[in-house]
């Protein structure tokens, strides 16, 4: 009889009928999905189970239980990666063979791999800002003190936020959590993260899937002054000069732009000014998304919180200028969300709502909308711009949701550990 131990953070028993006794890689279940996924050293399926999608990832009970308790910390401390929800430890089938031991984790809706992004022509400036998530994540990360060692497009998945991406970590097993990291270890993970970067772009000009002319010292050095450039904003202090306090709330609303609090403060007087410290261990991503959730009960990407709070605002205030008074904000936000948000997006139709997450979907059709407008010099109005996205542009992009109809992607190479 084979035999388990399932340490898991919440209550799906639908995994308990996972065939836990046997290899994964020898898994054959009705209840495995296909999923876009990168490329990874280890054995991978994605099941569905109880309603959910779960990742599961197959290595030693040493890096299961290492890399469970490397993610669980790090969402702690607000860094995006992907949610662990359980290990499988102490495996063996029914003849008594030893196993390895299993990793769970939530699949992260919306997301796609580097090579679909790096590959596909449905993002305008797409590897731009892939490059741009990638060097916000490696600063959240190191500002939590996280040390990744094996950074690479493979690792991370992610999604579309506004205009932009976010990218999410989604495998720690080589990283090392430290109260603070060193200026040279900072600099050794990055240096690890361009090389792996470059030899995966090299692979898919091999594969010919990108353009053989692309210059990828350009890129791997626009990764370097990217995080440089974010590393130094948030951490190098700032210079106030006399009579100009004021810049002291520009600096904290910068920061908020950039998507960073800043819980802790330092002041020192100086003959030149005041010199502004922020200690980079109570720097923390989310400022537009708790607002708008504390508004609106709307969990969505800091880029989606910044936009649609503008557009929230620009509605509170037309609001106010027909009633000739201010209107409190969670006022406007209801009337909001029925007027302006779901009347929106459930225009679009049913087969294709799905393709995007709702923030996005609103994000786009306003700016599909503007872009109409400045066209033909009018407001061409909610109804004709939501017709026009969903034909010209919608029903082009790929489906990012779950087929649970199809195989399950077969993406791994020989584990080395």
């Amino acid at each position: 009889m084979s035999t388990y131990r399932l340490t898991t953070l919440g209550t799906n028993t639908d995994l308990l009928t996972l065939p836990f006794g046997q290899p994964l890689a020898d898994w054959v279940d009705d209840r495995i999905v296909h999923v876009p996924r990168g490329i990874s050293r280890h054995v991978v399926r994605f099941v569905e189970a109880g309603g959910e999608i779960f990742a599961i990832k197959e290595a030693t009970d040493r890096f299961v239980l290492r890399e469970h308790g490397l993610l669980r910390a790090l969402a702690e401390r607000k860094v995006p990666v992907v949610e662990a929800y359980g290990t499988v430890v102490e495996r063996s089938t029914d003849d008594g063979e030893p196993l390895g031991g299993l990793l769970i984790t939530r699949h992260l809706t919306f997301s796609q791999p580097y090579r679909s992004l790096y590959t596909g022509r449905t993002l305008p400036d797409r590897r731009d800002r892939l490059i741009d998530s990638l060097a916000a994540l490696f600063v959240r990360l190191h500002l939590a003190g996280f040390y990744w060692g094996d950074c690479s497009l493979s690792n991370t998945l992610f999604r579309r936020d506004a205009g932009a991406l976010a990218a999410y970590l989604v495998d720690a097993e080589t990283g090392e959590l430290h109260e603070k990291l060193t200026d040279g270890q900072r600099e050794h993970d990055i240096e690890i993260a361009v090389m792996n970067i470059a030899g995966e772009i090299f692979d898919l000009q091999a594969a010919g899937l990108v353009d053989e002319d692309l210059d990828v010292g350009e890129v791997i050095e626009a990764v370097r002054s990217r995080y440089s450039s974010l590393w130094d904003e948030l951490t190098d202090d700032i210079l106030i000069p006399p009579g100009e306090n004021y810049r002291i709330n520009a600096a904290l609303r910068r920061l908020n732009d950039l998507g960073f609090d800043v819980s802790e403060l330092s002041i020192k007087t100086e003959p030149d000014g005041l010199r502004l410290h922020f200690d980079t261990h109570v720097v923390e991503a989310g400022h537009h998304q708790r607002v708008l959730f504390e508004l609106t009960g709307l969990r969505v990407q800091e880029n989606q919180a910044r936009t649609l709070l503008g557009d929230l605002w620009r509605f509170k205030a037309k609001w106010e200028s027909a009633l000739g008074h201010e209107v409190f904000p969670d006022q406007a936000a209801r009337r909001w969300l029925d007027e302006k948000f779901y009347d929106t997006v459930g225009r679009v139709p049913a087969e294709l709502r799905g393709k995007l997450p709702d923030a996005e979907l609103f994000h786009e059709i306003s700016e599909h909308r503007w872009l109409l407008s400045e066209e033909q010099g009018r407001d061409v109005g909610r109804s004709a711009a939501v017709a026009s996205y969903v034909n010209t542009v919608l029903r082009d992009l790929p489906d990012t949701r779950v087929d649970l109809s199809g195989p399950p992607t077969e993406e791994f190479a020989p584990v080395f550990d």
